[in-house]
C-alpha cells in the first residue's frame, strides 16, 4: 500500500509527539554538555545509540498499526509478568521525569526578565501546573496540536544558529575536537556523564509504549485509521527530528564551548540556562535572544506537557487491562476520567520531588542525570519486552522484524546491558574515578 498524502496528513501525530518528549533534556542539556566538554568526539556515540533504540522505540508503532492492539495489550498477552513490570517502573521513572524536566523547564524561564526574580524551583512547579491544566481541559487534541507547533518551531531556529555558526567557524576549528579531543570522552571517570547523555537519547526506551496509545487518540481526533506505512511514516519523521536536532546541538557547544563544559552543569542551574542562551546569540548576535529564549523553552515546555500525558497514559492503560475493566486504549469517556486522576497523581507526586530537591538543595546535575541514569539502567529490560513482543505469533510475519532489525535488535541489546554492568561496577567497585 503506497503513501497517500491525505493519509499522512490524517496519521501524523505520535511520532512528533515522540520528538517533543525527545527533543528537551538528552538535547538541550547532554548534547549541548557534550559538545562544550568533548567537541565533535560523541557525535558517533551519540548517532549509535540513537541507531540501537530505534527498533526497540519503533515496536510500538508497528505494533498498533498492524494488530489494532496496544503495546502494553501486547505485553500482557505475551508474558503474565510484562505488565506488572512495566507499572512498576512506569510509576518510578514517571514521577523523577516529570519533575526533572518541569524543573529545567523553570530554569529557562528565568533568562525573561519578567521572571528573572523568582526563584527557579518555583518557576518549575508553575510550568507543571500550567502543563496539567492545559491536558486537563484540551486532552489529546490540545497536546497533539501544540507539540507540533513547538517541535517546528525548534527545530527551524535551531537550525538557523548552526547555520550562522559554521558560516562564522573555520574548517580548523570543526576538524581540531571531532576525533582528537582533549580531554578525552572515552575514559571510565566519564562514565557519569556518558550513562546519562545515553539514557535520554533520543529518549528513554519504555517510549516504545507512548507512540502506541496515542495512536488511539490520533485515530479518533482524526477519524482516521493509520496503515502501518503510514504510521511508521509519522514514527520515522518525528525520529529523524530528534537526531537531527541533537547533532545541531552538540555543534553548538563544540563551536561556542569547547573545553569549557565542565562547569555547565553545576550549581543551582541558572548558570546553565544563560549558558545555553549565550550559544545561541553568540552563534546569531543579540539580537536573537528574544527569539532563541522562547524557542529553548519551548522545547522543554513541550518535553514536560508530553512526558505529562504520556506516563499518566500509559499507567491508567495499564491499570484497566490489569483490571480487566477494558482494553486500555482510552477512548471511553471512563478511561479518561481515569487519565485524569492518574495526571492530578503525577502533578502532585512530581511537585513532592520537586519541593523536595529544593529543601535539600539538590543542584541540575544530581536531579537531571539522575533520571537518566535510571532510564538507562532500565532500558536492557525493556528493550527485551518490546523486542519479545514484536517478534511473537501476536504479530502477522508480515510485520515482524526480519533479519537485519533482528540483529539491530540483539547488538542494541548486548550494548545496553554491556554499558549498564560496566556502569553498576564503577559505581559500587570504583573501577575509575567518578567525574
Amino acid at each position: 500500500m503506497s503513501l497517500s498524502r491525505e493519509g499522512v496528513q490524517k496519521s501524523l501525530g505520535p511520532g512528533i509527539l515522540l520528538a517533543g518528549a525527545c527533543i528537551g533534556g538528552s538535547h538541550l542539556m547532554s548534547s549541548t554538555t557534550a559538545g562544550a566538554r568533548f567537541g565533535f568526539a560523541l557525535i558517533g556515540l551519540i548517532l549509535l545509540t540513537n541507531l540501537i533504540k530505534y527498533p526497540f522505540l519503533l515496536v510500538g508503532t508497528r505494533f498498533t498499526a498492524s494488530t489494532g492492539l496496544s503495546l502494553l495489550e501486547g505485553f500482557q498477552a505475551r508474558n503474565p509478568f510484562y505488565l506488572p513490570i512495566y507499572l512498576i517502573v512506569s510509576l518510578i521513572t514517571g514521577t523523577f521525569t516529570i519533575a526533572a524536566v518541569s524543573f529545567v523547564s523553570g530554569l529557562l524561564l528565568t533568562n525573561i526578565p519578567l521572571f528573572s526574580q523568582f526563584p527557579p524551583m518555583d518557576l518549575s512547579i508553575g510550568v507543571l501546573v500550567i502543563s496539567g491544566v492545559i491536558l486537563l481541559l484540551g486532552h489529546y487534541r490540545a497536546l497533539d496540536r501544540i507539540s507540533k507547533v513547538l517541535v517546528i518551531l525548534l527545530t527551524l531556529l535551531t537550525a538557523i544558529a548552526v547555520y550562522s555558526l559554521i558560516n562564522r567557524a573555520s574548517l580548523s576549528d570543526i576538524s581540531i575536537n571531532l576525533i582528537n579531543s582533549d580531554p578525552s570522552p572515552w575514559t571510565l571517570a566519564n562514565l557519569s556523564f556518558l550513562i546519562p547523555l545515553m539514557g535520554w537519547m533520543p529518549g528513554p526506551v519504555e517510549l516504545c509504549v507512548w507512540p502506541s496509545l496515542w495512536m488511539f487518540s490520533r485515530s479518533k481526533d482524526s477519524n482516521y485509521n493509520a496503515s502501518p506505512k503510514e504510521a511508521e511514516f509519522d514514527f520515522n519523521l518525528g525520529y529523524l527530528v530528534t537526531v537531527v536536532t541533537a547533532i545541531f546541538f552538540v555543534t553548538l557547544g563544540a563551536l561556542t564551548m569547547y573545553r569549557s563544559g565542565d562547569g555547565m552543569l553545576e550549581g543551582s542551574g541558572v548558570s546553565f540556562a544563560q549558558n545555553l542562551i549565550r550559544l545561541y546569540t553568540e552563534a546569531m548576535g543579540g539580537w536573537a535572544a528574544w527569539i532563541i529564549i522562547p524557542a529553548s523553552f519551548a522545547a522543554m515546555f513541550s518535553t514536560t506537557l508530553t512526558c505529562l500525558d504520556a506516563y499518566p497514559r500509559s499507567i491508567s492503560a495499564t491499570q484497566g487491562l490489569l483490571s480487566g475493566k477494558d482494553r486500555g486504549q482510552l477512548t471511553s469517556k471512563s478511561e479518561q476520567k481515569r487519565l485524569e486522576v492518574w495526571i492530578v497523581l503525577h502533578i502532585f507526586a512530581a511537585l513532592s520531588a520537586l519541593l523536595i530537591a529544593k529543601s535539600d538543595g539538590i543542584g541540575i546535575k544530581d536531579f537531571v542525570f539522575g533520571a537518566m541514569t535510571g532510564s538507562f539502567l532500565s532500558a536492557p529490560l525493556f528493550a527485551w519486552m518490546a523486542m519479545d513482543t514484536i517478534n511473537s505469533n501476536l504479530v502477522s510475519k508480515e510485520y515482524r522484524y526480519g533479519p537485519l532489525m533482528k540483529s539491530l535488535c540483539w547488538a542494541g541489546l548486548f550494548f545496553l546491558i554491556g554499558f549498564s554492568v560496566l556502569f553498576i561496577f564503577n559505581a559500587f567497585f570504583g573501577l575509575g574515578i567518578r567525574s
